[in-house]
């Protein structure tokens, strides 16, 4: 079972990133998936997760309106846009997966998750 981040960097306020977790070694399509991230000395906190078929969303307050999380079952990914990003979104993101028989269920709990992929950071500079 493998899930790779890619996709941080170093940006500047207001601009854009595309996170992207492939993944590989377990049915994809049979699992929910969630982005987290966890900045210096914080806890790791939800941002989005996505449900089996794709079909439901949900957000942290803090991403609402400026990320979206979209998943391709054909290619094993899912995917984090991220809008608009502020200083405060500096961390490290980490995708999840979680599987359920539920089509239409996305998970915000980190425990509830199965597997992790590595991380990848994100710095938003001011």
């Amino acid at each position: 079972v493998q899930l790779q981040a890619s996709g941080g960097g170093l940006v500047q306020a207001g601009g854009s990133l595309r996170l992207s977790c492939a993944a590989s070694g377990f049915s994809f399509s049979s699992y929910a998936l969630g982005w987290f991230r966890q900045a210096p000395g914080k806890e790791r906190e939800f941002v989005a997760g996505i449900s089996r078929s794709g079909g439901s969303t949900y957000y942290a307050d803090s991403a609402k309106g400026r990320f979206a999380i979209s998943r391709d079952n054909a290619e094993n990914t899912v995917y984090l846009q991220m809008n608009s990003l502020k200083p405060e979104d500096t961390a490290v993101y980490y995708c999840a997966a979680k599987y359920t028989y539920n089509t239409a269920t996305y998970y915000i709990q980190v425990k509830a998750y199965d597997y992790w992929g590595q991380g990848t950071l994100v710095t938003v500079s001011s």
